[in-house]
Order: structure tokens, then sequence, then C-alpha cells
């Protein structure tokens, strides 16, 4: 229960404190529950945990669905932007500083030793990435079979939306026959309203309208950071295989070494790694870019889990939707190892660099947190690359 029912300022000021350190990704979900039921008392355990389950099981970035649960449920959607934006936005505020930095000075020498071994950093984060999600996804040879299908399909060139959409049905199809248990309602969902959900619905529908109008290259850019987010289950690192190849392969907006150095920036700020999108727009169309991308990549997050909280229930219990999801993580887990070696086939391999790359997936497989081997790696590049 509630101990205290607090103002839309707390919620922002309280996120936004938490954002400035929220390095780890869907690792600061466990912040954030210390934080709204531990500290605060705005939750309790119980409901904490249900939207923790709910984030996991919807496309987006799961600590910004879980900051933006929190205050939905103590606020409504007021509470809802407030506790999302408040958690974002430092990160997108130092993401926007560091990619106009980045577009000034990435050809200095000690920029450019930097960035080469923070390449090799991101290719072991991903490796990671990978090896975690595999491990806790794939039981049985269906979800080997679903994950090597969507490498196999990706790597031959093939839209990794259409590979998604794939595993999906190859879900429904391998476990037809599984049932679902029925979950009692969550207290508080009878007294959610949805109208303001609805204009701000239309507000979107607008903007992209006249985006399309006007400025049909910002359009082009918020609908595709917008297309990634909403496929983009099991959290930001499933939509790296998304962007890689709408960003590098389709439109040629960036290289592949330069996207690497999009993540890597990604990995300095705090905030999930979705960020990169920030970046991207940048490097393509300046500041307008920057925060058209970062706006674009969070909002479907926000509108999903602001949606679907008053059914989550519903929802959870739905073996179709569960079947279809099972196949679709099980697809990110290939969609991430064909990324990780087109990443690693990208970089110079020499010794300094297989050295640097095995000491941070050895951080990372024991649970380091992320920060440290990525200061570690600014650290080595600067001495030895």
């Amino acid at each position: 229960m509630i101990s205290k029912t607090p103002t839309l300022g707390d919620i922002f000021l309280s996120f936004f404190r938490l954002g400035l350190t929220a390095f780890g990704g869907p690792a600061m979900v466990a912040e954030i529950r210390k934080m709204a039921v531990g500290e605060k008392g705005w939750l309790s355990e119980a409901s904490f945990r249900d939207g923790a389950g709910l984030c996991q099981m919807i496309p987006g970035a799961t600590a910004m669905q879980a900051a933006a649960y929190v205050g939905l449920r103590v606020r409504g959607m007021g509470g809802g932007a407030c506790s999302f934006i408040g958690f974002a936005l430092p990160a997108g505020l130092l993401m926007l500083l560091l990619s106009f930095l980045y577009a000034r000075a990435h050809a200095l020498p000690a920029i450019v030793s930097v960035f080469n071994g923070l390449q090799v950093v991101v290719v072991a984060i991903v490796a990671n990435a990978t090896l975690t999600f595999g491990r806790t996804w794939l039981k049985d040879w269906q979800g080997v079979l679903v994950a090597s299908a969507a490498a196999v399909m990706f790597g031959f060139g093939i839209h990794p939306i259409v590979a998604i959409l794939t595993a999906g049905l190859c879900g429904l199809g391998f476990y037809h026959r599984q049932t679902f248990p029925v979950t009692a309602a969550a207290d508080g969902t009878d007294s959610y309203s949805l109208k303001p959900l609805i204009w701000i619905l239309l507000a979107v529908a607008l903007a992209f309208m006249l985006l399309y109008l006007f400025q049909r290259r910002f359009f082009e850019l918020a609908f595709l950071m917008a297309k990634v987010d909403l496929f983009a289950f099991g959290g930001g690192f499933s939509s790296l295989p998304l962007m890689f190849n709408e960003v590098v392969h389709v439109r040629g907006w960036v290289d592949s070494l330069t996207f690497l150095d999009g993540i890597a920036l990604g990995q300095i700020t705090p905030g999930p790694i979705v960020i990169t999108a920030t970046f991207i727009g940048y490097m393509r169309y300046g500041l307008p870019g920057g925060i058209i991308a970062t706006v674009a990549i969070f909002l479907p997050s926000f509108l999903i889990i602001a949606g679907l909280v008053p059914y989550y229930d519903r929802l959870r219990s739905s073996p179709l939707f569960n079947r279809a999801l099972r196949g679709i993580l099980y697809s990110f887990v290939g969609l991430l190892l064909s990324v990780t070696i087109r990443f690693g086939m990208k970089v110079p391999w020499e010794a300094i660099r297989i050295l640097l790359a095995c000491g941070t997936f050895a951080a990372l497989f024991f649970k380091v947190r992320l920060i440290y081997p990525v200061l570690a790696g600014i650290a080595v590049s600067l001495l030895f690359l």
C-alpha cells in the first residue's frame, strides 16, 4: 500500500536523481524497486513485482517502463509522465552533449584511441547480452531452433522484423498445447482512467502527421525509432539488431564503426542502451534530430505501458500472447548473436584488443557493474591504443 501520495514534483525529482546514476540498463529495475517500495513506500512489493513482470513481457526499455509503471500506479497518467521523463532526462541531455563533442572531436588522436578500445568493449557487452539472454530463455530444442533460424535469416539479409514475426508464429505452433495460469486482478486497475492516454495518442498522431507534411526527413527518423522500440521485446539490447539494420544497412546513415561508437557513448551515459538513438539522430540531423530521435525511441514504451496497466492480468494469462512471446524472445537471442558476429568482424583484432574484450566479457559475466568495464576500457585505450 502507498504510505503517502507524492506530488508530481516529488515523483519527477526522485526519478531524475535516480536517472543520474542509472547505469546498467535492466539492472536499474532493482534500484527503482528499492526507492519506490523500500525508501518511499509508494507501492507494495506485490504491486511492483506485477509491474516488473509486465515490463518484461512487452516491447521497450524495461527500466524506463518500470519507472513509468511506478508513476502510473501512484498518480495516474500525470505521475507516469513525470517518472518516465524524469528518469530519461539525464541520459538524453548527456547523450546530446556527448554527440555534440563527438561530432567535433572524434578525429583527434586521443579520441580515436578511446573509441578504438570502446568498440571492442561494445562487442564484449553485446556478446555477454547474447549469452545472458540465451541462458535465460533457451530451455529446449525448439528455442535453440528458433534462435538459430533468426540468426541465419538476419545473416542472409532478411529484415529483423520478418524474423521476429516468423519466430512469433513458431511459438504459437511449438507451444500450442501449453496452458498458462489465470491470475487474480491487481489492485487499483478499476480506477485507472485511459482518457488522458487517448488525448496523448491524438497529440502524437497529429505530431507525426505534421512532420509527414512539412518535415518528411524528421518524420522518417521519428517513425524509424518508434518502430524499433515497438519491436524491442526483451529490453533495450533487443533493439540493437533492428536499429543496426535500419540505420547502417537499409539507410546508410552511419557506418558500422560509427554505430559502435554510438553504443559506446550510450554505455558512458546513464540510462538504457536505446539512448544510442539520440546519437544517430544527432549525427544525421544535428540537435533537432537528436531530440526527435530521443522522444521517438522512448514514446512507444510509455504508451504501451500506460495502455496495458489496466489489462495486465488478462494479458499475462493469454495463451496466445505467451506462446507468441516465447518465440519472439528466442529470436532475439539469434539476432543478438548475428549482431555480435557482425560487430566483431568490423574490429581490427590484435593482442591488446583481444585481452580487453576478454576482460570486459569476464567482468560482465561475474556481474561487475557495467560502468566499471567501460571506464577500464577508456583507460586501457588511452594507454595502449
